[in-house]
């Protein structure tokens, strides 16, 4: 049921604009304005059945909702950038009335960003505040593990990044933002998480008997600087790239350990309906302890910091919001 209301919410999200954006044909261009709205939605689905089926493998039903949207202001020296980016995929492999098999996880994400500038006696330069969050729609777990640990939740983990800087947009596609003065606030708003110390903040203290002193913290503060790169722009005919790398240095703590955060979104139109997308996400984050083999013999043994990698190729409906 709670799968169902998430991607009926995405769903939802995407007739909506739908509907908002369609016009008779014959109604007039609107005048040019300030503003530049667009984005792209698309609905992604596979399925597989086998029955007795000699080749080997199993039945499989996967699924993928994607909405990325933008809103960009420019207006006597000033600029107003703002995104919306979501994702949630899940997939079924094997049947469902077999004992064990659920549904998992394959995407889930949600990202706001909004970015107010001011123009500078410099050509190109801005003066600029950013504020970034950043999380996910629903629990995840591990399942590579019997039964399923959870390992993450709604705002478990969230991410708000606010910071001050420069802007430089060298052109409409792409730009540099430094913000040498950044606020990074992680979020587990889940109170076992918070115990395991999991995203970095503070873990629970217990005594010899394991009983919990004192709880985990669920909040953890960091300033440091950020540099955030972006880069948007139709490529080829009907296929548009958007790619994001965000690099936050906590001034405080590690200061040599960089946190990167990298998107990609390849948009690929097929025709006026039908669309096919690629979407790649990269992190590296030295808070974010993740269970190794360290001796090498199958065996995790310890945890320690990784790069986290997740790819996600699709096609299926999609429909392209412009002004």
């Amino acid at each position: 049921m709670k799968h169902g209301l998430i991607m009926g919410a995405l769903l939802a999200t995407v007739s909506l604009l739908n509907a908002q954006d369609a016009a008779p044909e014959e109604a007039p261009e609107a005048a040019e304005g300030p503003w530049k709205k667009g984005g792209v939605g698309s609905l992604n689905f596979s399925q597989t059945y086998l029955s007795n089926w000699q080749g080997g493998g199993q039945s499989a039903i996967n699924g993928t909702v994607l909405l990325s949207l933008y809103a960009n202001y420019a207006e006597n020296n000033w600029t107003w950038d703002n995104s919306f980016d979501a994702a949630y995929g899940q997939t079924l492999i094997g049947e469902l009335s077999t004992p064990g098999n659920v549904f998992q996880k394959t995407d889930d994400r949600v990202e706001i960003t909004s970015k107010l500038g001011r123009k500078t006696p410099l050509n190109n330069i801005f003066w600029a505040t950013m504020a970034t969050f950043r999380t996910q729609w629903d629990a995840g777990y591990d399942c590579g593990s019997t039964p399923f640990p959870l390992i993450s939740d709604p705002f478990a983990p969230a991410y708000v990044l606010i910071g001050t800087g420069i802007d430089y947009e060298p052109s409409e596609a792409f730009s540099i933002d430094l913000s040498p003065i950044t606020s990074k606030i992680t979020i587990v708003d889940n109170q076992r998480l918070a115990n395991a110390g999991a995203f970095g903040v503070t873990a629970a203290e217990y005594d010899a008997a394991g009983n919990i002193i004192t709880e985990g913290e669920m909040v953890r503060f960091e300033i440091g600087g950020l540099l955030k790169l972006q880069y948007t722009k139709e490529i080829l005919e009907n296929v548009q790239l958007t790619t994001r790398a965000d690099f936050f240095a906590n001034y405080l703590e590690n200061v040599g350990n960089i946190d990167v955060n990298w998107e990609t979104l390849i948009a690929m139109k097929i025709n006026k309906y039908l669309t096919a997308s690629l979407t790649t996400h990269l992190i590296y984050d030295d808070d974010i302890k993740v269970a190794v083999d360290r001796s090498g013999d199958g065996v995790d043994d310890g945890f320690g910091p990784r790069i986290q990698f997740k790819e996600v190729f699709g096609l299926g409906l999609s429909h392209q919001f412009n002004q």
